[in-house]
């Protein structure tokens, strides 16, 4: 998969860990990523959101005849953060033919709840040539 020229490398998300089911990423709070106010911005918790779900689907679908795509996201955004790093970690939920359901938490470096998401993936069935 390649990421240069991507909103994942724009951002700074870095994936640390994958494996089927649950995906961890992390992002910086930075310039990039911060609102005018100086607080990360609810769209980069979002877009981090996105990026796991999207990407720990993709690891669950058969890559050949299948791909993924985001139907729906929510987020609940708790706390604020400055700067530093916060650390999403997605799991699924439901794991349908058609669609699939991912729960994200995003946390800062005390492990305090930042953002909670949850994303619905579809299924897409890729066209024969």
């Amino acid at each position: 998969m390649n990421l240069e020229h991507t909103l994942i490398n724009t951002l700074g998300i870095t994936i640390t860990k994958l494996e089927k089911g649950k995906i961890i990423a992390t992002m910086p709070v930075d310039e990039r990523t911060r609102q005018p106010f100086g607080l990360l911005h609810g769209g980069a918790s979002v877009a981090l959101a996105e990026t796991v779900a999207s990407i720990g689907a993709y690891e669950l679908v058969d890559k050949e005849t299948e791909a993924v795509a985001g139907l729906e996201i929510n987020a609940n955004h708790v706390r604020g953060k400055r700067e530093g790093t916060v650390t999403a970690t997605a799991t699924v939920l439901h794991k349908g033919k058609t669609t699939m359901v991912w729960d994200i938490q995003i946390v800062d470096e005390e492990d305090q709840l930042i953002c909670v998401s949850r994303c619905t993936m579809a299924v897409l069935k890729l066209k024969k040539s």
